[in-house]
């Protein structure tokens, strides 16, 4: 749970979340699991304008590597690039 007087991080779509194609906009979740062995966390990457999922990951932790990786492996498919080349 996030502290209340923690900063907001910025609202970089300002609650827009609709898109016109493809790639436009991804938004992202996490959320947590109980299995028989504990809880298994799992993080989500969709596609605002089709609605499918473009990336998952799923982890034993909810460290930052989790989304990210999420994020990563949605990129991969998608022939997106982090380095600004």
């Amino acid at each position: 749970m996030a502290e209340p007087s923690a900063p907001r991080p910025p609202d970089l779509v300002d609650r827009d979340f609709t898109a016109s194609r493809p790639d436009q906009l991804w938004v992202a979740d996490m959320t947590y699991v109980r299995t028989w062995s504990g809880w298994a966390y799992v993080a989500l990457v969709l596609d605002v304008y089709s609605r499918m999922i473009v990336g998952w990951q799923i982890a034993n932790h909810m460290r930052t590597e989790l989304p990210l990786n999420a994020l990563y492996s949605s990129a991969s498919l998608c022939s997106v690039r982090f380095d600004r080349a």
